[in-house]
């Protein structure tokens, strides 16, 4: 007993709640009065957590929040601090420092574009595009904040935005000769603008950059994955709330100051009215619509098909939407306005057909210091008319002084884009009574436009969400934490009967509560540490942080699976090692874990005898479609990058036995020998064990006939079936030839018969302890799908099943899976005439799992058509009468 409250503090403990990173506790009324109470707030909650993000609307201080921040670090640890910012904002870093920072709050902010101008502690005020460069390095600063860090987007996507997060948050430098961590700067803060409503990644970028939680962890905890592209998440329904508490715990979304406190004035922060108007243009569908690869024309254009279609859509459109935009222009020619455009041809289109514009280029012809220039030229009324790139110009900058009239040339999918750049004249404080927003797009584009609005309604929908948490919770850690706790464990439930046991519960308990050596056989599917929560209970041993937090909880069930089987019996269990991306592990390049020979170690930690393992093969081509880990481009650049296919093991397991001196188990797994009589030309105990057997079964080598129900949808595939099958036979009869291999590869992809998609040349092995022949399809969730149900996330195929109890187990003997899913385990012990007990978590899979096994116990209890045909047989009504 002593070991459940243990067990239970362990389970609360994985409550997701930002940490506090050496934050300093900070009196609101030490701060600077001359900035908003609101403001204040901020910065107090900022510095206690040390590592946090502000997440406000576009005019509520954002800058004054930064500086006063970075002032009190620089004023208390006498260090420097950094602001990285985009081009164009320095002017109102300077402007808000001269503005709001006298007397005795008075700031020394210093723009530098080299580490080497730093000289002393102060607040020093940088570009992306020099930390981009390597100029600035984070190491001399003490704090840094990354103001409109959504602008990394336009250096490259994903990839730069995370490996810039990671010089901040410390890094693996590497020469020639050594490698060195980094341990990053200590005090980290991002102030942007509202995140786009579906760029999870972006948010998750954040928290990892804040330390708050790892990216991986953060996706296995909240997210369902796409198996068949990387970085494309789903948040789950059942972790809606739990993730929208998570962000609220690192982040502050306002929108308003009461958004804080309800005591603090709203006044002057009401946004002036949007006049959004839309200009549609007519196409010309049959002299523009594409062709299909079968050469099949297309009765209507469509610039949302491909991304070719919509760059040639903007192309050919280009000349009538220009003369939709001077139409517009010409209703108040002496207006300001912002022209936003994504081309350098409608860039060089806009210079040629409206004179005087200013337009701002990213293609070098520019210098910095100029594109800063004539930003703050428009700014300042200087300049009527400006042409940008939202990329470029679409976070931070303040236009609003002379300017209320945004017209967009054209129109794309990139939401986050979109909105910043409205919010750069949409703004509290904005001096007209209406902003004016117009949007010139083609008939053949309408599907863009509805899907910036639907993501323009789930962006408001978003931020509502984060404001009501706050409101709800205030900015108290502890109440969200006690909001996060979710159930410890569930309210048992049991389906049973003579050959089954099916119980919906946390297998820790139930296996604590198993009678000593009750089972023979352990065969399951353990999860994979990070790789995939199935549960939104705490009980779930996918809901970790790490691999030793994994193995922690697996330290609470393995002694019981030691327990509970009968002594000298096997514990057969299946894992595969997870890949580990470059961002996470430090080398820039996709690497993998050791789970397997992590959970050697575990097991005979704690008291297992390890036997040995069996390899089972698994398709690279799926793989890399998943991981993109194996991509055939990036090893054409680079073949020191490839490693190989991650195959799964089974590890076999072994409870010492009591007596230890022969080595027997306590009941050994007895079989009656199956012999041949030469005399007699017969079999002696037809149905016993045979000297062929035992020599398959001693080299371990065990081939499935893989017999099942057709499934309809498979005979689609039946030619590329025919030539796998083909290509199998040939492999294990033939002296094996690379090269070979090679040739027959590429003539079936001259034909066109080498699919993207899966691997149909396999390398086929005839080694004893690799299984290169389990069919991949061979699972419960073949007849999940068929029923429109559920599938599992990581289905256990039947053949590694079959083979582990028909091996380690009599007819009779009782077979346990803690980690039951769909009850794959007992169903197929039933259907080898065994009995099976599963555990699982998911209720979902638990009451699904629980019809396929009472399915399987009925038909293993009914008598077969052949069964009542002998039991007419004269000599069988014989027996009965007698009997």
């Amino acid at each position: 007993m002593g070991q459940h409250p243990s067990y239970d503090d362990f389970l609360r403990a994985k409550a997701a709640i930002a940490p506090r990173f050496g934050g300093m506790q900070v009196d609101e009324a030490t701060l600077n009065p001359a900035l908003k109470p609101h403001t204040r707030r901020m910065v107090a909650w900022g510095l206690q957590g040390g590592r946090r993000a502000w997440f406000a609307n576009f005019g509520l201080h954002k800058t004054a929040t930064q500086l006063e921040t970075m002032r009190v670090l620089t004023e208390t640890t006498g260090q420097p601090t950094l602001i990285t910012a985009p081009l164009g904002v320095r002017r109102e870093f300077m402007r808000e420092a001269q503005e709001r920072f006298r007397g005795s709050f008075a700031v020394d902010l210093k723009f530098i574009r080299d580490t080497d101008k730093v000289d002393g502690p102060g607040i020093y005020l940088t570009n992306y595009e020099s930390v981009r460069e390597g100029k600035v390095s984070p190491d001399p600063f003490i704090g840094v904040s990354l103001d409109e860090a959504a602008i990394l987007r336009g250096f490259g996507g994903t990839k730069t935005f995370r490996e810039f997060m990671a010089l901040f948050a410390g890094d693996d430098r590497r020469d020639q000769s050594n490698r060195v961590k980094t341990a990053g700067v200590p005090y980290r803060f991002v102030a942007t603008a509202t995140p786009s409503p579906n760029d999870y990644i972006e948010l998750l970028s954040y928290a990892g950059f804040l330390d708050v939680m790892d990216i991986g962890q953060a996706k296995t905890r909240f997210f369902k994955r796409n198996s068949e592209k990387a970085d494309q998440l789903t948040l789950m329904q059942h972790k809606e709330r739990e993730f929208w508490l998570w962000v609220a715990s690192w982040a502050l979304f306002v929108t308003k100051p009461s958004d804080l406190d309800p005591s603090f004035s709203d006044e002057g922060y009401d946004l002036p009215p949007l006049d959004v108007r839309w200009h549609e243009l007519p196409v010309d569908h049959l002299a523009g619509a594409a062709v299909e690869k079968s050469g099949q024309k297309r009765m209507f254009k469509d610039a949302t098909a491909d991304l070719s279609a919509a760059a040639r859509e903007k192309r050919e459109s280009l000349p009538a939407r220009i003369e939709k935009l001077m139409e517009i222009r010409a209703e108040d020619p002496a207006a300001h306005r912002i022209i936003w455009h994504d081309l350098e041809d409608e860039r060089r289109a806009l210079e040629k057909a409206v004179p005087g514009i200013v337009t701002i280029t990213g293609n070098g012809s520019q210098k910095l210091d100029r594109r800063e220039e004539l930003i703050g030229d428009f700014a300042d009324g200087r300049v009527q008319e400006l042409g940008a790139k939202p990329v470029m110009l679409g976070s931070g900058t303040n236009l609003q002084r002379h300017c209320a009239w945004h017209v967009f040339l054209g129109i794309g999918h990139k939401f986050n884009d979109f909105i910043q750049a409205i919010h750069r004249l949409l703004r509290f404080g904005q001096p007209a009574d209406s902003v004016r927003l117009d949007l010139i797009y083609t008939e053949a584009e309408r599907e863009i436009r509805r899907s910036l609005e639907r993501k323009w309604r789930q962006h408001n929908e978003m931020v509502q969400k984060m404001i009501d948490i706050i409101k709800e919770f205030g900015l108290s850690e502890v109440a969200m934490q006690q909001a996060l706790v979710r159930a410890l464990g569930v309210e048992r439930v049991e389906a049973s009967g003579p050959d089954y046991r099916c119980v919906h519960n946390d297998c820790v308990a139930e296996t604590r509560s198993m009678a000593d050596a009750s089972v023979q056989l352990i065969v399951t599917s353990i999860p994979f540490s990070t790789q995939y929560e199935y549960s939104p209970n705490y009980a779930d041993f996918g809901h970790t942080d790490d691999d030793p937090h994994f193995w922690q909880q697996m330290g609470f069930l393995i002694p019981e699976l030691l327990r509970v089987l009968e002594p000298g019996r096997i514990c057969a269990i299946h894992v595969k090692d997870r890949i580990i991306p470059g961002g996470i592990n430090g080398f820039g390049f996709q690497t993998l874990s050791t789970l397997h020979m992590d959970c050697v170690r575990e097991f005979q930690r704690h008291g297992w005898a390890y036997l040995g393992m069996k390899t089972i093969t698994t398709d690279v081509v799926r793989e890399n479609n998943q991981t993109y880990r194996l991509g055939w481009s990036e090893q054409c650049k680079d073949g020191s990058r490839m490693g190989c296919g991650v195959p799964e093991y089974l590890l076999i397991f072994r409870r010492p036995p009591s007596d230890t001196s022969n080595g027997y188990a306590d009941r050994p797994v007895k079989k009656a020998k199956k012999e041949w009589d030469p005399e007699a030309k017969d079999w002696r105990n037809e149905g016993g064990y045979s000297r062929a057997r035992w020599q398959i079964d001693a080299h371990g080598y065990m081939r499935s006939n893989g017999d099942r129900t057709l499934l309809p949808e498979e005979l689609e595939g039946l030619d590329a079936d025919q030539v796998y099958k083909v290509w199998k036979a040939y492999n294990l009869q033939q002296v094996y030839d690379f090269e070979h291999h090679v040739q027959i590869g590429e003539a079936l992809e001259v034909k066109g018969r080498l699919p993207p998609t899966f691997m149909l040349l396999p390398p086929h092995s005839a080694h004893p302890d690799v299984w290169t022949d389990v069919a991949r399809m061979m699972t419960i969730n073949a007849e999940q799908a068929r029923k429109g149900n559920e599938m599992h996330l990581c289905p256990l195929q039947y053949d590694i099943v079959d083979r582990a109890i028909a091996q380690y187990t009599e007819p009779g003997e009782w077979v346990y899976d803690p980690f039951g899913g769909l009850m794959t385990v007992p169903f197929r012990a039933i259907k080898l005439g065994r009995k099976g007990i599963g555990v699982e978590l998911n209720k979902g899979y638990w009451l699904d799992g629980c019809k396929y096994v009472e399915a399987a116990s009925r038909e293993a209890g009914m008598p077969s058509l052949f069964d009542l045909l002998d039991a007419d047989q004269p000599e069988n009504q014989k027996l009965r009468r007698t009997a």
